[in-house]
């Protein structure tokens, strides 16, 4: 899923070209170079390996010729001076294929007493080639070509996918879209969230998009109203079965049902509900393995405060430095600037949409933004 955005030390002038001449490797300037994992990884490693980078997925590399890509893409790394393959990206591993895995159909048998830690482990010790599949997102591997409109990337984006390779060496102009087939001597990961920064500062320098950014999030129709969630009383195990059926990477814990109707073991509809909390894959990737057998039992409500407010519970040392958790949430009359910069500052990819009483609404996405972004961005210049 993603590699960490380092805040853009080069300011936009106000001044500056207009957004239609952007491009994705106005993007790129402080990424670094691509965290990736090899496909005889165990998925131990490849967890410790997005805890130690900060990111939610990493693209499966593995020798040339042995592999059919994801998507069938066809994705190398080459050198750039004879051409010669060296590997070819076979997939992305993501935070929601290993806890697909994880819970799988003997989830349950985590919780028994006496094999619970025993048969996490041995879970984790597969190669991470052997989930590649398991969710939707890690069978589309793509690359955005450097030279490729901003305007062109958010279409991409809009549809639904979160991230691409991008080649550092590509020479290749006017390119439009995403595409499955590509070679150079290495790559950066350009995703949504990269996206939602540069809007930020973009805006921050310029009156350009002032129109766009003063409207609200309902009047650009970027509220999702068919919301999923868990209940106060879910177990970890259950959400984690529940967002693999359901493909989510993050689910509203709402209040239970006065009237005991709910079964929490299953996803509930959230709208009108009181929104408690958010359960995310990262709530997982940041426990460490031998203390997730223990958790899986209790409300994922508890887990999620537990979390919070422990940082010893957590496998990433700068965790103690994090703020405490909270709702991150707007309102329907919200403007979109006011999403964007909650998006960014809070470094969240869903805000829950709520009413005057914490009651649940809907939900905005970064697809969500950036499909309402461009479509304003494109009426306002045709």
């Amino acid at each position: 899923m993603q590699q960490v955005m380092e805040q853009n030390s080069t300011p936009f002038s106000a001044t500056s070209h207009r957004l239609r001449d952007k491009k994705v490797a106005d993007l790129m300037a402080n990424k670094r170079r691509l965290v990736e994992v090899p496909y005889t990884a165990s998925l131990a490693h490849t967890m410790n390996t997005l805890v130690a980078n900060q990111v939610l997925a990493v693209p499966v590399a593995a020798p040339p010729g042995h592999w059919i890509g994801a998507g069938g893409s066809m994705i190398v790394e080459a050198d750039r001076h004879t051409g010669a393959v060296r590997k070819h990206y076979i997939g992305m591993a993501t935070m929601l294929d290993i806890l697909a895995h994880i819970a799988g159909n003997d989830g349950d048998q985590l919780m028994v007493d006496g094999g619970g830690s025993h048969d996490l482990e041995q879970k984790m010790s597969v190669p991470v080639s052997s989930i590649i599949g398991h969710c939707v997102e890690s069978l589309s591997l793509w690359t955005l070509n450097p030279n490729t409109s901003i305007i062109d990337c958010m279409e991409v984006f809009s549809k639904g996918i979160h991230r691409a390779l991008v080649p550092h060496d590509s020479h290749i102009d006017n390119v439009s879209g995403a595409e499955l087939v590509e070679s150079a001597s290495s790559y950066r990961m350009v995703t949504q969230m990269d996206v939602m920064r540069f809007l930020k500062e973009y805006a921050e320098a310029s009156t350009e998009l002032n129109d766009i950014l003063s409207c609200t999030v309902a009047e650009l129709g970027a509220v999702t109203e068919r919301v999923y969630a868990i209940t106060d009383r879910t177990k970890v195990i259950d959400a984690i079965k529940c967002m693999r059926i359901a493909l989510l990477n993050a689910v509203p814990i709402v209040s239970a049902s006065s009237a005991n109707e709910d079964d929490h073991k299953q996803l509930v509809n959230g709208r009108g509900r009181k929104v408690l909390g958010t359960f995310s894959a990262t709530d997982i990737r940041g426990c460490h393995l031998v203390t997730l057998q223990t958790w899986l039992p209790i409300s994922a409500l508890e887990y999620t405060e537990t979390i919070s407010a422990s940082p010893l519970l957590s496998s990433n040392p700068n965790a103690s430095e994090s703020p405490s958790r909270e709702l991150v949430a707007c309102r329907v009359d919200s403007t979109l600037a006011e999403v964007i910069d909650k998006v960014v500052t809070k470094h969240v990819h869903r805000i829950w949409v709520v009413d005057e009483q914490g009651l649940l609404m809907g939900l905005i996405s970064l697809t969500d933004i950036i499909r309402v972004f461009r479509h304003a961005v494109m009426c306002e210049t045709s």
